[in-house]
């Protein structure tokens, strides 16, 4: 079946799922750890996927905004701390749609002190990991070797073979009495404090746009360039999909949500090349959110911690390992400042001390060339 820029078929349906070794590590976190109400989590991602999929005619990825979901994890946040952090992402990506002033935050922000919010958010996933790790640690050593052999397997991915090893376990221990069978549910309005939404910006909010800018908006549009050439997303079009997502899934118990170039690459080598994929899973998600939410929500408070560990470590390997792409020079020096006072305080004070850092040796450098030259035109 085909319908202009649209395709149902088992490509699709294969590139749907390219995305979720990344996905099912933070819905477990924000299920197990948070509390969220899983019908609004998938219903509301569900229609991200379809709307998105409609608008752009792309496979246009749908992600969680991955410093909101790893930092609300990692300090257990309230579920209504998580949706005021959606709405005021939500005004921050309008506001910057309006005014086009993407363009200026990507231009001052460099990717060292990207990369240093990544290490950072790593580095905080791993420790919280570890504490629950050592619940159990023979099924959490078990876990780990899971994802050390599955890690170049992009057809079998390490976190699906985990959440059925935990929900095995569940089984196992006759944990089943305590899951709700499958029941039609819709999502449950949502509410929070105007006071939250300032409070998640300054932990963890601030943060999130840097990354956002440059993988999630930049990025995007560069990827959608190459693998789609005649199909052309401008950065401010990616802009208004943030903040208008993000403003109204919140209301409905939806997480703050973002478009992610690994989402994109990881759809597009597992065949997703229309808007169809977006369909099949927005559908897919839509369906779990509707008659599976009380099971998800029952299967998550029995679920094993040491499994989840695993799951969180994952994701905190994966954001350190950008730091392999640092040189040891002076380079070095903001994205260690960004790391150390994000952790010691904050990642918007980390962000704001690393940035100033970056820019000051910058300025140091540019007068030390500009002096050194004129030494030598001066000797010659």
């Amino acid at each position: 079946m085909k319908i202009k820029s649209f395709e149902f078929n088992l490509r699709e349906l294969a590139g749907s799922m390219g995305d979720y070794g990344v996905l099912i590590p933070l819905a477990v976190g924000y299920f197990a750890v948070i509390g969220l109400n899983p019908s609004g989590f998938f219903v509301m991602m569900g229609l991200a996927c379809i709307v998105t999929g409609l608008v752009f005619k792309l496979p246009m990825p749908i992600q969680p905004m991955k410093v909101l979901a790893v930092m609300s994890i990692a300090q257990a946040w309230s579920p209504s701390m998580v949706y005021a952090s959606g709405v005021a992402e939500g005004l921050i990506w309008l506001f910057f749609a309006f005014t086009n002033l993407i363009e200026w935050v990507a231009k001052i922000t460099p990717k060292t002190i990207v990369w240093g919010i990544q290490i950072t958010l790593g580095i905080t996933l791993a420790i919280q990991a570890v504490e629950r790790i050592s619940t159990g640690w023979v099924l959490g050593l078990i876990s780990i070797l899971i994802i050390l052999l599955l890690r170049k397997v992009k057809f079998i991915p390490a976190p699906i073979v985990l959440l059925l090893l935990g929900v095995g376990i569940v089984l196992y221990n006759g944990g089943l009495s305590q899951i709700p069978a499958p029941a039609f549910r819709l999502p449950e309005l949502s509410s929070f404090r105007l006071e939250e939404m300032w409070e998640t910006l300054v932990l963890a909010g601030f943060a999130q746009i840097p990354l956002t800018i440059t993988n999630a908006t930049i990025s995007v549009a560069a990827l959608i360039k190459a693998y789609f050439p005649d199909k052309e997303v401008t950065t401010r079009q990616l802009s208004f999909s943030h903040g208008i997502m993000n403003l109204v899934a919140p209301f409905f118990g939806g997480i703050p949500m973002c478009h992610g170039a690994g989402g994109l690459a990881g759809q597009y080598y597992f065949g997703a090349r229309t808007g169809g994929t977006k369909i099949i899973e927005g559908s897919i998600y839509i369906t779990l959110g509707l008659f599976f939410g009380a099971s998800f929500t029952g299967l998550f408070s029995v679920f094993p911690p040491a499994i989840l560990g695993a799951m969180l470590l994952l994701i905190g390997f994966e954001l350190v390992k950008f730091g392999r792409e640092l040189r040891f020079n002076i380079e070095l020096v903001p994205v260690g400042l960004t790391v150390l006072i994000a952790l010691l305080s904050n990642l918007a004070l980390g962000f704001l001390a690393g940035l100033l850092s970056y820019h000051l040796i910058e300025q140091i450098t540019k007068r030390k060339q500009a002096s050194e030259k004129i030494e030598e035109d001066f000797e010659e």
